[in-house]
């Protein structure tokens, strides 16, 4: 079982805007599928609706909420969900879950778009701890000429 964060990030960390992901870069869309589909996804609910409140399609969908959400699983906390879990697990947002589960993961898979986003109210990746994940080598998307990659890795404790 792998635990995951997934994220593209703005030259400014920015992840999102007004409810939305303020870029679309379509290789970046393919790839996200790719890594995703038969695994399980974890979103907290801003995130949920950001998606029109739709599951995405071969992927088990799991959100972050006090709420009783119709047609998806819910949990109060990031925890239950992944004692929940079965299989490769993903956290695909927001900046509050992506926090919380750098805990819990594996790795992050970050793709680098060269979209500015200078809104202040840009919600923001969190900072990554150097000392626990270990930058792997800036490489080239694969999807999508424009874009670079970098995976980080725990650190062995």
């Amino acid at each position: 079982m792998t635990i995951g964060l997934i994220v593209a990030v703005s030259p400014e960390g920015a992840i999102g805007l007004n409810g939305k992901i303020p870029w679309r870069h379509p290789g970046d869309q393919r790839r996200f599928k790719r890594i995703t589909l038969g695994t399980t996804i974890v979103m907290g609910r801003l995130t949920w609706e950001s998606m029109e409140k739709k599951p995405l399609p071969g992927r088990r969908n799991l959100v972050l909420t006090t709420q009783r959400i119709a047609g998806v699983d819910c949990f109060r906390d990031l925890v239950s969900a992944l004692l929940a879990c079965t299989g490769d697990v993903w956290f695909v947002g927001g900046a509050k879950v992506y926090e919380e589960a750098m805990e819990h993961a594996d790795l992050i898979d970050i793709t680098y778009v060269p979209d500015h986003v200078l809104d202040p109210a840009a919600v923001k990746f969190p900072k990554i701890d150097e000392s626990r994940f270990e930058a792997g080598e800036l490489v080239p998307h694969e999807d999508e000429a424009g874009l670079t990659r970098r995976v980080f890795r725990r650190r062995e404790s």
